[in-house]
């Protein structure tokens, strides 16, 4: 287990199109990277609280990700790993995935900055980031196919296609998007 001691970032968001927040921090260790947060906001099926870690590598590649809590009555609680052979979610290998190396959390906006990472700093030409999706809703792992387009230092149009999403997404100087138009924004922080 990677040791992770220095905080890289903090983040604040409140949710757009439900009442919410998510607060989290990137945070680097010797090998690698995590993100680690909690996110609570109102949903469909009562109220939800949802603790998640993601870690990386130091390519940003996912090792393994954590999501714990509650989604109104229901529990969550998921162990997602992407081992040489491809990505088990709770001690079952998910099929079709083999070539994803992105964890994407559907709930929290936090999980955009593995694919941003990754992004070459110059170019505006749209790369394809498809990713192994954890659909909160559905309790399942599956690919979500994304496209992002720099178009300035710190804005990128974003699609997902397949959950008919689209929009430009503006980062802060963390690399954290700041503004992801119709679900997050970053909460100003006051001195």
């Amino acid at each position: 287990m990677n040791s992770f001691m220095l905080i890289e970032a903090t983040m604040l968001w409140r949710r757009l199109d439900l009442p919410g927040h998510d607060a989290c921090r990137l945070e680097r260790g010797r090998d690698g990277w995590r993100i680690a947060g909690c996110a609570a906001f109102d949903h469909a099926e009562g109220p939800a609280a949802l603790d998640y870690a993601v870690e990386c590598d130091r390519a940003w590649n996912t090792i393994a990700g954590r999501i714990r809590g509650s989604v109104g009555d229901r529990t969550v609680d998921a162990t997602i790993r992407r081992e040489a052979s491809g990505w088990i979610m709770n001690g079952r290998p998910m099929a079709g995935l083999e070539r994803l190396t992105d964890l994407d959390l559907s709930f929290t906006p936090s999980t955009n900055l593995l694919q941003i990472k990754k992004f070459p700093a110059s170019g505006g030409d749209p790369i394809p980031f498809p990713v192994a999706w954890f659909d909160l809703d559905a309790g399942t792992l599956s690919e979500l196919p994304q496209i992002y387009q720099r178009r300035a230092e710190r804005e990128f149009w974003y699609q997902a296609p397949s959950v008919g999403y689209e929009a430009l997404l503006r980062l802060g100087p963390s690399g954290f998007v700041s503004q992801y138009p119709g679900l997050w924004e970053a909460v100003a922080r006051s001195a």
